[in-house]
């Protein structure tokens, strides 16, 4: 029941993590280079600076998401008194 209550809230999170993540990678990038990132559809870019931009946009992404997901749980756990997923990492 948790998990299908807490749906709402993942999907909210993820709207926001993805417009935090996008102003975090342009911030960052803005700082290594003048230009806009690179993306795969331009045709006259550098490969490296391609493998740069895509890496690092895709890191910023996984980081922000990851940390917006974190404290969404937390929050649905205050509201709800329910963890929304599992409490620890199986043991292998």
């Amino acid at each position: 029941m948790g998990k299908i209550a807490f749906l709402p809230f993942s999907l909210g999170s993820g709207l926001i993590a993805g417009a935090i993540a996008r102003r975090a990678f342009e911030a960052v990038w803005g700082v290594m280079d003048d230009q806009e990132p690179p993306k795969p559809e331009h045709r006259d870019v550098r490969l490296l600076k391609l493998v740069a931009a895509v890496a690092l946009e895709g890191l910023v992404f996984s980081i922000t998401r990851g940390l917006v997901d974190h404290g969404a749980r937390h929050a649905f756990e205050r509201v709800t008194g329910q963890w929304p997923g599992e409490e620890q990492p199986e043991d292998k």
